[in-house]
């Protein structure tokens, strides 16, 4: 994630958005990912006049430019229109959820966290592109307001102990099984020879067997 620019205090302040808790979900996460996306759609000589200032949008002009303010209000009014319904992106949805990135990959493969897409991004610096999942904003705020996270947590401990009963229960029969052909082994090694009995040496020694 880009590093956070400081905001020039001489600058002067040209228009702002307060992001809505709607949009946000509750996280500074989503809010500094929802000012990336909105930067990102604004020209590169425009986007250094763009910043985020607790969960507030501004558009300041530094002293001594000539940036065309107007045309950058325009089009970050225009992507707030519909900013609520921006797909959240996996770190955003671990953190309004407070959940691992294990946990979201499990749910999502089971299809209790319902996806809504894939985006393919190119890493910054690099030639590798990387391919995630995307959810609707909705989607996760319902399974917030639900506490779906918990009811998935314990369903998820239960269907473990079940597992490790289960595998506990392979195993003793697995032992018990080999101890009975251990068993039969020992008693088929035993057929056909005649018994010993003890003390039958002393008895021989003795002279009472002739």
């Amino acid at each position: 994630m880009p590093a956070r620019r400081k905001v020039d205090p001489t600058a002067t302040l040209i228009a702002e958005w307060p992001l809505s808790p709607a949009a946000t979900l509750g996280s500074s996460m989503r809010a500094r990912g929802i000012f990336l996306e909105i930067r990102a759609r604004l020209p590169p000589p425009l986007r250094k006049l763009l910043h985020i200032e607790s969960r507030v949008l501004t558009l300041r002009l530094p002293e001594d430019s000539d940036a065309d303010v107007e045309s950058a209000a325009a089009i970050v009014s225009k992507a707030m229109r519909d900013i609520e319904d921006l797909p959240v992106i996996p770190r955003e949805a671990e953190d309004i959820l407070t959940i691992s990135p294990g946990e979201r990959h499990r749910w999502l493969k089971d299809g209790r966290l319902q996806s809504a897409g894939t985006r393919t991004v190119k890493l910054r610096g690099r030639a590798r592109k990387i391919t995630f999942h995307v959810f609707n904003p909705r989607h996760i705020e319902d399974v917030l307001d639900r506490d779906l996270v918990t009811v998935w947590r314990e369903e998820d401990a239960a269907t473990a102990a079940a597992n490790r009963r289960r595998a506990a229960a392979k195993a003793a029969l697995k032992r018990a099984q080999k101890k009975g052909r251990e068993a039969e082994s020992h008693a088929d090694e035993g057929i056909g020879k005649a018994p010993r009995l003890r003390g039958w040496e002393d008895f021989d020694m003795d002279g009472l067997l002739r």
